[in-house]
């Protein structure tokens, strides 16, 4: 594999499920060319970044590092922006203003006043994983739905809508994969978030005229400048809570059970000592890092590890890559469910770090508290399959086998 062959794999989403492929090629990027010039057709230019330290740096610098206009290499800096605007678009001054509005539902403490719901919704997946009679997807039968559960109840939303944006989620992030996305076409995606858009319009008007206690309704209430918070602003609040805050969350906790089963002796490891489902949790989150990358754009001249970066260009900041650093991280091909200290950007860094990692973090320990004493076999019944995308994915079909309490 040459270096041009290897910076295919930003570019490409068949690349992300085939971890073979794309290990091997970000380890050579990682020691020959760490900062690699990404020229692919159909694609604007970038850089893509691969060792932890320069994800680090870039990450802490908001001055010189911007989000706008770029959040995704799939995104064409010099198009109509998307219909709605998120947290992750943002910059300062308007990234904390609006970060500020859920920050207290996402702290510690907030996250804490969710344990027992969360606690008895792991129950009932693992319960449910009991009633299938010893064999399921874990994916589409417990991970997709269990965290689902979690964050729409904290915005609100009825039940009965939970399959809709479990959809639209599948449809937004697996676009570029033929098995999720709404269609072919090069408008898939642009047609999932006008959905997302027309729902919470709906959603906005009805916290608006009768106020509730939840996030949904803190969010639609919110003040920006003395003003109420504008609609493209919500709508994208909602949007990246409803998908983001349950899609990563699956892929951690279905890619950290297949890391499981591919290391019977960490499974052994854990299930003698359950006291190390901490640890376990953020190895699943380093493994499988759902979230690929994000960019960000040079706002000055600058450089990175030598590399001359012009103002206007964009970096990939490669989080799986950063993750599997050998500078960093002792035998990083290795899955170790007590490594400590685990320094992994599986939620990023800096002024962006991701809002739900405490909550995620709880959603994960819960699960693997209430499954790892229950389950007494466990072994595939099928092939594992990965999604085909460049931006957010983890396994889309894992069929396991087992014997449960």
């Amino acid at each position: 594999m040459d270096l041009d062959e290897a910076g295919s794999v930003f570019t490409d989403p068949t690349a992300y499920a085939d971890e073979k492929r794309w290990h091997t090629a970000t380890a050579l990027l990682r020691r020959e060319s760490p900062v690699h010039r990404i020229e692919s057709a159909g694609f604007a230019p970038f850089w893509a970044v691969t060792r932890h330290e320069d994800v680090l740096t870039i990450s802490r610098d908001a001055q010189v590092w911007h989000n706008a206009p770029r959040t995704a290499v799939s995104q064409d800096p010099s198009a109509p922006a998307p219909p709605i605007r998120s947290l992750v678009q943002m910059d300062a001054p308007d990234h904390p203003v609006y970060r500020h509005i859920s920050a207290d539902w996402f702290k510690p403490a907030g996250v804490r006043r969710l344990s027992d719901r969360i606690a008895q919704l792991a129950k009932r997946f693992v319960d449910h994983m009991a009633d299938l009679g010893g064999e399921c997807d874990f994916v589409t039968d417990v991970a997709a739905h269990y965290p689902l559960y979690v964050i729409l109840s904290l915005l609100g939303l009825p039940e009965d809508d939970f399959p809709r944006m479990l959809r639209l989620t599948q449809e937004l992030f697996g676009s570029d994969d033929v098995d999720l996305a709404r269609n072919s076409g090069d408008t898939a995606a642009l047609e999932t978030l006008l959905d997302f858009f027309q729902y919470f319009q709906a959603v906005i008007a009805d916290r608006r005229t009768t106020p509730t206690d939840d996030l949904g309704s803190v969010i639609a209430n919110a003040a920006v400048d003395g003003g109420p918070i504008g609609e493209l602003e919500a709508v994208g609040y909602y949007v990246l809570i409803a998908t983001a805050g349950h899609d990563t969350t699956s892929a951690a906790i279905s890619g950290g059970l297949h890391a499981l089963l591919e290391h019977p002796d960490q499974w052994r490891r854990l299930a003698a000592d359950p006291g190390l489902v901490p640890t376990a949790v953020d190895e699943m989150i380093r493994w499988v890092s759902p979230v690929k990358h994000f960019m960000r754009t040079a706002a000055e001249d600058t450089t990175v590890r030598g590399v001359r970066i012009a103002a206007g260009e964009s970096v990939l900041l490669s989080y799986p890559s950063a993750n599997r650093d050998e500078d960093v991280f002792a035998d990083p091909g290795a899955f170790d469910v007590g490594r400590t200290p685990n320094k992994h950007v599986g939620f990023g860094f800096g002024a962006h770090y991701c809002l739900g990692t405490h909550l995620a973090r709880l959603e994960g320990r819960a699960l693997y508290n209430e499954l790892v004493p229950r389950l007494r076999e466990v072994e595939l019944a099928g092939p594992p399959e990965y999604m085909r995308t460049l931006f957010v994915g983890g396994p889309k079909r894992l069929p396991i086998r087992y014997t449960i309490a």
